[in-house]
């Protein structure tokens, strides 16, 4: 028999430049629901838009929307994202798209009351993605926001951090930071800086019980397909 099928999770980024792309992909955040729901093979999807800046910030970008999706295998994954038409209708408006593949290596935590990701590599060393998800209460709003400017200008001058951004389902309330870092060494020194604001933010939302939900999970990186800003965020990176 051969190996069991490892799950890939993709996620997808599309830059919208026209008034009409930007409204057409605001629209999409509804009207696409439907047909991910119905998309066959597709275990668990999200609609994101962006923050501006590094992405860490409450105000919306109008130009970027990401999809996140969680597929049985590379094969499934590859063939879907080239031939459903919702994929290519969202590259045919979008001036610039880039989807990075991954497997799971570690999780904690629940989206929406569900486990999406399937860890089955253990103990992987080499480059990585890190995502957090938080569902915030309402009641912490100001006090979190207040705090993520920092961290961005944190991570933002971080010369390890090979790719980073701030997506959500929900504007203010639904919030998801991902980076990709190349090694686990360079991201836990980022996280476990105790005297950086990443730490005093993380403590703050222990103390205070901020979030309602919570997940964590860091993915190997398999591949990409496109590109962002002219080339490949992965350039740097040794996947091999």
């Amino acid at each position: 028999m051969g190996e069991p099928a490892i799950q890939i999770v993709t996620l997808s980024f599309f830059r919208f430049d026209t008034l009409s792309a930007r409204l057409w992909a605001f629209a999409m955040m509804g009207l696409a629901r439907g047909t991910m729901t119905r998309m066959p093979d597709l275990a668990f999807w999200k609609l994101c838009g962006s923050g501006t800046g590094e992405g860490f910030t409450p105000k919306p970008n109008t130009r970027v929307y990401a999809i996140l999706c969680v597929w049985p295998d590379e094969e499934t994954a590859r063939a879907r994202l080239a031939d459903e038409t919702i994929f290519a209708r969202y590259r045919a408006r979008s001036v610039e798209d880039w989807t990075v593949l991954m497997t799971p290596v570690s999780t904690w935590g629940a989206w929406d009351g569900v486990t999406p990701f399937s860890t089955k590599k253990p103990g992987y060393q080499g480059p990585l993605a890190a995502l957090t998800r938080a569902s915030l209460r309402p009641s912490a709003l100001l006090r979190f926001w207040r705090r993520v400017p920092d961290i961005s200008s944190v991570i933002g001058s971080d010369p390890n951090v090979a790719f980073k951004i701030g997506i959500g389902e929900v504007p203010l309330l639904h919030q998801v930071t991902f980076s990709i870092w190349p090694d686990t060494t360079t991201m836990a020194a980022f996280a476990r800086d105790k005297s950086g604001p990443h730490a005093h933010a993380i403590q703050a939302v222990r103390d205070g019980d901020w979030f309602r939900e919570e997940l964590y999970a860091r993915f190997q990186i398999i591949g990409d397909i496109g590109t962002w800003r002219g080339e490949s965020p992965l350039k740097a990176l040794s996947l091999t």
